[in-house]
């Protein structure tokens, strides 16, 4: 059985004028700026030559030639922090080169920095620092041989407050986690202080000793996913339950992944716009457009890409995204940025890497490596490796957790969604795996998929429940109820 969520497609007038509207009042704004500098100039001038004010002219020519010197700089500041921006980017991939080692999985694209290296440079803790987290560290060890083991805990999280990038502290309270039987969260400990200190010895011999326990730990989750899609694929598929609540997972789906990039659709909503194919009144246009844009996506992924045979292609990314951003943004749908972006501390390849990066993403998502790993291992890495590119000026995020699901249906996984109020988590992961373990990230993507497996298999037992409302706000003016689709 493999799973297919079909809905139907429809369209709304897309927001494209109001992004022209606003471009135009940019230009206007800075053309503004730029009269105002030449009426300036005009006063000066006739200030310097009236008779009248002869005497004071001097004067008030220091004056506003101040001013002036002060304006200037607003003249083209976009596109002049742009341009230091981008080059920020190149000097510091030229400069640093690829000094991370790697210890744990590779995130890597055969390019010469990574995800660490890009990171923007954390102001270093001054000496005064340094010494009292030192400090902390000395204090701790003296707890934990009076066998207090609290209070040397407290004292390693605050010399990690105070300095972060503290390997001794790291490794020294990876070592309390590993005797409190927290041996998932001592190796990532241990692994974060190899990052900082690759020839850290105590880190080391630690780490050796837990990557086997967590690789077995790991392996031990992925064969309970396993038993559980075994169990979901005995169902018949013309089950009834199953088909409602497979229909109804996929609002959820689509509710969910816009919700994270902090559309306010409700629930209700969604299943109004998606059924009806008519606005919600009084809500915003773009955001029931981003909508429209995962339903259409979704569609493209099960009537055409799960039905193809062959490997993933660069040109069926760009069809995923083109559909995602179809009706929010058509200038930019299905198209590379062709500027330098900034995701939190993460700097995401120059733009004109970008399509080099995407040609080799597709060749690792059909290669041998990528095609042994676990189901969810690969859909977990495939989305990750994409974020990493963010090779799209919008819709990123979307474009992911739709290129994740495929990787996992065509496996006869279903797709999966990652909940709202999971975000936090869900970026925290995302941030780890830019420091260098993508672990974390991969264990995220594990629980979202047995969460999913679960919700299906509980739907479909003799007294069966559907999904929790994903929001408590209703649309008064919608339909409540689940479409059946033949």
């Amino acid at each position: 059985m493999q799973f297919h969520l079909d809905c139907g497609f429809l369209e709304l007038t897309s927001p494209y004028n109001m992004g022209i509207s606003e471009r135009k009042a940019g230009h206007e704004a800075r053309y503004s700026r730029t009269f105002g500098l030449m009426a300036t100039i005009t006063v000066l001038r006739h200030v310097s030559t009236s008779p009248l004010l002869c005497g004071w002219g001097p004067v008030l020519f220091v004056l506003l030639g101040s001013v002036l010197v002060l304006l200037l700089p607003l003249v083209g500041v976009e596109e002049k922090c742009c341009a230091k921006l981008k080059g920020f980017s190149r000097l510091r991939c030229h400069r640093w080169g690829n000094t991370y080692r790697d210890v744990g999985y590779s995130t890597s694209l055969t390019v010469p920095y990574t995800a660490l290296d890009l990171l923007p440079q954390k102001p270093k803790p001054n000496k005064e620092s340094q010494l009292e987290a030192k400090a902390a560290l000395h204090q701790a060890l003296e707890m934990k041989k009076q066998g207090k083991r609290e209070k040397a805990h407290k004292l390693l999280v605050y010399a990690l407050n105070i300095n972060p990038d503290f390997a001794d502290a790291l490794t020294e309270l990876g070592t309390i986690l590993e005797e409190e039987k927290d041996v998932v969260q001592a190796d990532h400990l241990y692994s974060k202080a190899l990052t900082i200190s690759p020839c850290h010895q105590r880190a080391l011999v630690s780490r050796d000793r837990t990557l086997p326990l967590v690789e077995e730990i790991d392996q031990r989750h992925f064969g309970v996913i396993d038993a559980k899609v075994q169990r979901l694929m005995a169902i018949p598929k013309g089950n009834s339950a199953l088909r409602r609540i497979l229909e109804e997972t996929y609002y959820h789906h689509i509710y969910h992944t816009v919700a994270i990039e902090g559309n306010t659709l409700t629930l209700s909503e969604i299943r109004h716009i998606i059924e009806t194919g008519y606005a919600v009144p009084g809500k915003s246009l773009h955001e029931q457009n981003e909508a429209i844009g995962v339903d259409a996506a979704m569609k493209y992924i099960n009537t055409t890409l799960l039905s193809r045979p062959g490997a993933i292609t660069v040109g069926d990314i760009l069809d995923i995204h083109r559909r995602v951003l179809g009706h929010a943004d058509p200038i930019e749908a299905g198209r590379f940025r062709a500027s330098q972006v900034f995701v939190g501390h993460h700097i995401p390849p120059h733009p004109g890497d970008v399509e080099r990066h995407m040609q080799e993403l597709v060749q690792w998502l059909s290669s041998d490596e990528a095609l042994h790993l676990h189901p969810v291992e690969f859909a977990a890495l495939a989305h990750y490796k994409l974020v990493y590119i963010h090779p799209f000026v919008d819709g990123n995020g979307r474009t992911s957790r739709l290129l994740m699901n495929l990787v996992l249906m065509q496996a006869n996984y279903p797709p999966i969604s990652i909940r709202k109020e999971q975000r936090a988590e869900y970026y925290a992961a995302l941030d780890t795996a830019n420091e260098g373990d993508i672990r974390p990230f991969i264990r995220f993507i594990a629980k979202c998929t047995e969460i999913t497996l679960d919700t299906l298999l509980i739907a479909t037992t003799e007294h069966a429940v559907g999904l929790p409302d994903a929001s408590n706000q209703a649309c008064p003016d919608c339909k409540q109820t689940i479409p059946a689709h033949n």
